[in-house]
């Protein structure tokens, strides 16, 4: 198989993992009796993170650390220049308070957390079980305070979850147990074999271009696994569900740092030579952008989504052109 070939059909499998993911651990946490804002906040986010945190764990057990962490950084800058410029470009996303002045804060610490720890470009077994810690933490606490939520909110996030579900329809009939364990069970197996050939095709790449295998994460494998991120995110900006948009970048951002570099550090500590203080700084500047960004009004604008894709655009065109050959 080519490394292309590979590559592609790697991404496909991660797409349909997640998405399977994602409807049967919705379905099973309705079943358990999770409120919807919960669903939102723990299995949409952490579900849509998914693919990184195959491809990251299957990096760091293959010997390519640096392609996990790589994937993370890369995939944190994407979901906020990207994603969430491509979703203010279609439709101005608004920011709830709560995303404000709990969620945007809380990412911007994790950020700083994770760029202090990287600074000797390793991330230590001790530094892991710190951040996975913190992803602990942060769970337990957005379900308490999701239990705080009122009648209307629970409402709204119930519509939208509905929606993205089970295809846009208004009245939806809840999974069976059975059939929310199998779809979650199948999702993860899909997500699993599709981390073995993406991560294999990204590999040969790299070799093959003469780029480092941090580049290759930064760059092919953290714009692959974020797919889920991109089609959850657009399908609630076009719906006008702006704040489920924002919420789910920031609460991907925050899974990925916490749950899924804190879990890898924890199975063997990663060595990244290749992640650079460019690298850290404009995750980190970007991370803390966004809280004046979304104050501003309450929304991002237009003019605001294109200075996110310029800057993308152009982080994306110097890590080619620095290093390559």
């Amino acid at each position: 198989m080519t490394p292309w070939l590979s590559l592609l059909g790697g991404l496909g499998l991660l797409y349909i993992g997640a998405q399977t993911l994602i409807k049967g651990g919705t379905g099973l946490a309705l079943r358990l009796g999770l409120t919807p804002l919960v669903i939102g906040l723990t299995v949409i986010a952490y579900g849509t993170s998914s693919p990184e945190m195959v491809v990251s764990l299957q990096a760091v057990l293959s010997g390519n650390g640096a392609i996990s962490i790589g994937n993370v950084v890369g995939s944190n800058i994407c979901n906020i220049a990207l994603i969430l410029g491509l979703c203010s470009l279609v439709t101005p996303v608004t920011a709830s308070s709560q995303i404000i002045r709990r969620e945007i804060p809380i990412m911007i610490a994790a950020t700083v957390v994770l760029c202090a720890f990287l600074i000797d470009e390793t991330l230590a077994r001790w530094e892991g079980a710190m951040l996975f810690l913190g992803a602990i933490v942060y769970t337990v606490t957005t379900v308490r305070a999701a239990r705080k939520e009122t009648e209307q909110i629970r409402i709204a996030a119930l519509e939208f979850k509905s929606e993205f579900a089970h295809g846009g329809e208004s009245a939806v009939k809840p999974l069976s147990l059975s059939t929310a364990i199998g779809l979650t069970l199948l999702g993860l197996a899909v997500l699993v074999a599709g981390s073995h050939f993406f991560v294999g095709g990204a590999v040969t790449l790299a070799q093959g271009w003469g780029i480092s295998q941090t580049v290759i994460g930064l760059t092919i494998v953290a714009f692959g696994t974020s797919m889920p991120e991109l089609a959850t995110s657009l399908v609630a900006a076009v719906r006008k569900h702006s704040d489920v948009a924002i919420g789910n970048i920031v609460g991907s951002n925050i899974f990925n740092i916490v749950g899924i570099l804190g879990l890898c550090a924890l199975v063997q500590p990663i060595s990244a030579p290749g992640i650079s203080l460019v690298d850290l700084g404009l995750m980190l500047a970007i991370a803390v952008a966004l809280l004046p960004l979304c104050k501003s009004g309450g929304k991002i604008s237009r003019i605001e989504a294109v200075l996110l894709l310029v800057v993308y655009v152009g982080y994306t065109w110097w890590l080619i052109a620095n290093n390559a050959g």
